[in-house]
């Protein structure tokens, strides 16, 4: 009797699966979307991340949200990335927010801006103290829907031909580096440039330009500056914890079910996470290689950095004065700043300037 009732009410329940499967489905519908990326497939790191990406969400829905990544310049070039999701030839794409600066001085605060957040400091602002929801506020804008898929940590300086003593030596400079950063360095005299990764070589051995800044020693030693301009500076004030973003049209991101929200949400932060890690784990190695090869290691004079503080800090009062938008991720990004760096003399300074200590005294 009690196992004629117990399969009975198994019977029950088995119906009740097989109706409801179709709604389920119908929740899960297979897609299949091509990203553009702004980097080339040979920096394994940065188009890497697109890739892993796209693998997180692919098994999170068991294949039915595929996602083709496509390096720069196949679809679209690789500061047009953005551009042409926001019109809707594509419908994702991999990049840098700040590449967008031209449009709107705003997008900087995606990626990073100049003596700004370290990497941990952006997380906490951007996971917990609203910055991705301040931020998408502003991409809508633009007809774009943004998260943080990727994070380099801390960047190097950038690669010179010739040395820098004093801000002296800056005058004139013609450097590769983008957005902010760049209206940053015009205030100390260096002539800025916005080329895309892949052509950055040529330009510093043709002396097309006479610097560039990249993103630290794994890729950079991949793309072989050390060779055409010896002097490796540090640190990347302009990118203390630079993000790299997904960036899809607003209409697609509108239209996807819940919990592909869900998934492309929890797949961009894993992203995010994983991309630092592998950086963390890869520069040390490359940067003893680099210098091996002849890279000539040297930190910005105290003069150079001081100047480019006051100047970023101008730049940051000038935009504010007419931009909406910026004055208010700026007042935002300024207040989280503020009290990470109190907590960060405290606990993560003290820790690290003790273990380098010890490392100097040959204890490590």
């Amino acid at each position: 009797m009690l196992r004629r009732n117990f399969l009975k009410g198994a019977g029950i329940g088995v119906a009740a699966t097989a109706v409801a499967a179709p709604a389920i489905a119908q929740s899960s519908p297979e897609l299949n979307w091509r990203l553009t990326s702004s980097f080339p497939k040979s920096l394994d790191t940065i188009f890497g991340a697109a890739e892993t990406f796209a693998n997180y969400v692919s098994d999170a829905t068991d294949g039915k949200f595929k996602i083709q990544v496509f390096p720069a310049g196949e679809l679209a070039p690789g500061l047009e990335a953005a551009n042409e999701v926001a019109k809707g030839s594509l419908e994702i794409c991999h990049t840098c927010s700040y590449y967008y600066w031209g449009k709107d001085p705003t997008f900087a605060f995606g990626t990073a801006v100049p003596f700004g957040l370290n990497s941990r400091m952006q997380n906490a602002w951007m996971y917990h103290g609203g910055g991705i929801e301040l931020m998408n506020e502003f991409y809508a804008g633009h007809n774009l829907y943004g998260l943080p898929c990727g994070n380099t940590g801390a960047q190097m300086g950038g690669w010179f031909r010739n040395e820098i003593k004093s801000v002296a030596d800056l005058k004139g400079v013609k450097m590769r580096i983008a957005g902010f950063a760049g209206k940053v360095m015009s205030g100390v005299g260096v002539v800025p440039q916005q080329i895309a990764g892949g052509e950055i070589y040529p330009a510093l051995e043709k002396g097309t330009i006479d610097a560039a800044e990249w993103v630290g020693p794994y890729d950079d030693e991949k793309l072989g500056f050390y060779k055409v301009a010896p002097y490796y500076y540090y640190p990347g004030w302009w990118e203390g914890g630079a993000y790299l973003h997904i960036m899809i049209n607003n209409e697609k991101w509108n239209a996807l079910p819940k919990s592909y929200q869900s998934i492309v949400k929890a797949a961009a932060q894993a992203t995010t996470a994983d991309t630092q890690a592998k950086y963390d784990f890869l520069n040390p190695t490359a940067l003893k290689k680099l210098v091996a090869g002849g890279a000539k290691l040297k930190p910005y004079p105290q003069d150079v950095m001081e100047a480019c503080f006051n100047s970023a800090t101008a730049a940051y009062e000038e935009i504010s004065a007419t931009n909406a938008p910026f004055k208010k991720a700026y007042e935002a990004m300024a207040a989280i700043r503020a009290d990470q760096y109190l907590w960060f003399q405290v606990s993560e300074h003290t820790f690290d300037t003790f273990m380098m200590n010890q490392q100097r005294k040959k204890q490590l």
